[in-house]
């Protein structure tokens, strides 16, 4: 008798592993170029919304499995169900996850390999930080199929000056990692091999500071960006001194005053 038959194994649309206070998510689609299908953008979200509510978790990275980070929401899932109210949807539910990258108290350090298009790229410029091997490219390509990429231009527009924004928004053209580090999309560029060393560098320096003061500081910078600058100092102000009261900083002044290394409360 023959034995019964198993479900095929599915692999996680969004796979995770920590290394202490690190906590590495990569984008799981690796035939479709890690593109944005409804399941990815909710598995995304699902793993990100945890990780925010886990305070053992420090800092994140992004990556993308196979020769790609992000090649943008999924095309042929889109013309699959052409609506008005799916198209709404989706692109809520699009802006909602791009959103709790910023709203999450943990920076998001976005690691790219191969090319960052569309939606992709609007991860990247989401992320709190972005280093890119030599090999990345970056595109908000949806003009060449007739689609503005609209929601890619909130975050494009907020990293890179707005010329370099529309001029790659109206032609769809590539830029490459030398480039996006020129114009602010990235932070740090370094070859393929030297990648994860590099990012390592970055969540090092993080995890050795103290997580409140991350989170409050990460709190304001996006906030105050969106304000006058009168409301901005009013409300880093108010930060500071609510930062500055805390035993964390209390801790952080004696220890320099003292000349020793701080013991950081937990």
């Amino acid at each position: 008798m023959n034995a019964p038959a198993t479900a095929a194994h599915i692999e996680p649309l969004v796979l995770e592993r920590r290394e202490g206070g690190v906590v590495h998510l990569t984008l799981n689609r690796p035939a479709q170029f890690n593109s944005l299908s409804e399941e990815m953008l909710a598995a995304l979200a699902a793993s990100l919304q945890a990780i925010a509510e886990d305070k053992t978790a420090r800092v994140v990275v992004l990556g993308g499995a196979g020769k790609a980070f992000c090649a943008g929401h999924d095309l042929k899932q889109m013309k699959a169900n052409c609506s008005l109210e799916y198209y709404q949807r989706l692109f809520a539910e699009c802006s909602r996850l791009m959103l709790l990258i910023q709203r999450m108290p943990q920076p998001v350090i976005a690691r790219v390999h191969g090319i960052a298009t569309a939606a992709g790229c609007q991860l990247v410029g989401m992320c709190d930080l972005a280093v890119a091997s030599t090999d990345a490219r970056f595109a908000v390509s949806g003009i060449n199929v007739g689609l503005f990429c609209s929601t890619p231009a909130v975050a494009l527009s907020r990293n890179v000056g707005r010329k370099a924004a529309f001029e790659m928004l109206v032609t769809g053209e590539f830029i490459d990692a030398s480039a996006a580090l020129a114009r602010g999309l990235v932070n740090r560029v370094v070859a393929a091999d030297s990648l994860d060393a590099e990012i390592k560098k970055l969540t090092d320096a993080i995890v050795a500071k103290p997580a409140l003061a991350i989170a409050m500081g990460k709190d304001l910078f996006y906030r105050q960006l969106e304000m006058g600058i009168e409301a901005a100092y009013q409300l880093a102000g108010q930060t500071m001194a609510c930062n500055m009261a805390d035993a964390v900083a209390q801790e952080g002044v004696q220890a320099f005053i003292e000349k020793r290394a701080p013991n950081w409360p937990a």
